[in-house]
């Protein structure tokens, strides 16, 4: 791997983003619950207290939960429940350790097919179905990372320029196409709950 990101808009973070298959996965398990800049940061900010050059799924089990947690408390915090996501990222690594030898890259470097793939990324733990296609969309349009099948695999995310997640994030501007995209999904989700809870809501009391 080695290609350039615009994920973090952070030249230091995105650099390492696009040469470290582990960062890459570990900015994707961060991306929850907080802007998507901001998760893509973290892996940048836990090498540099680890004082390495590259994230290590061997080196990272090797911490002592409590001791890992700290470093991604530390302000600024890597996350905003960093103690939660600590556990998180040693669990992923855990399983890449138990399962491909901690060598992240293995996991579609000799896949056949993109529902292969798909199935392997939704096996890593913190990936949903939903995680687990953003992400093979993006190493099918940023990474380079095509096996047949694999737009199919990641849904809609997987489509030219939709502008669904950060798998078309290239730049500031498809970075606020995303977000807008984001945004609308939001408040379509909480008018249909207004929808729905309304008319219960009014109700006469005792109905």
């Amino acid at each position: 791997m080695d290609v350039t990101l615009h994920l973090a808009q952070d030249p230091e973070a995105d650099e390492l983003l696009g040469r470290s298959p582990l960062a890459a996965l570990v900015g994707m398990l961060l991306d929850q619950q907080i802007p998507m800049e901001w998760a893509f940061k973290g892996p940048a900010t836990i090498v540099r207290r680890m004082g390495t050059a590259d994230l290590d799924a061997h080196e990272i089990v090797a911490f002592e939960p409590e001791t890992f947690a700290r470093l991604l408390s530390d302000k600024p915090a890597v996350h905003r429940y960093p103690g939660s996501m600590a556990k998180r990222i040693q669990a992923l690594c855990h399983y890449l350790v138990e399962h491909y030898d901690g060598d992240p890259e293995a996991i579609w470097r000799d896949v056949d097919s993109g529902p292969e793939l798909l199935r392997r990324l939704e096996e890593l733990p913190g990936f949903g179905k939903q995680k687990a296609q953003i992400f093979l969309a993006l190493l099918g349009k940023q990474l380079g990372v095509r096996p047949e099948g694999w737009r199919e695999a990641a849904g809609a995310y997987g489509e030219p320029e939709s502008f669904r997640s950060v798998a078309d994030i290239t730049g500031p501007d498809s970075l606020a196409r995303v977000r807008a995209h984001k945004q609308e999904l939001k408040a379509a989700a909480k008018a249909a709950e207004k929808a729905r809870t309304s008319p219960k809501a009014s109700k006469p009391a005792g109905q």
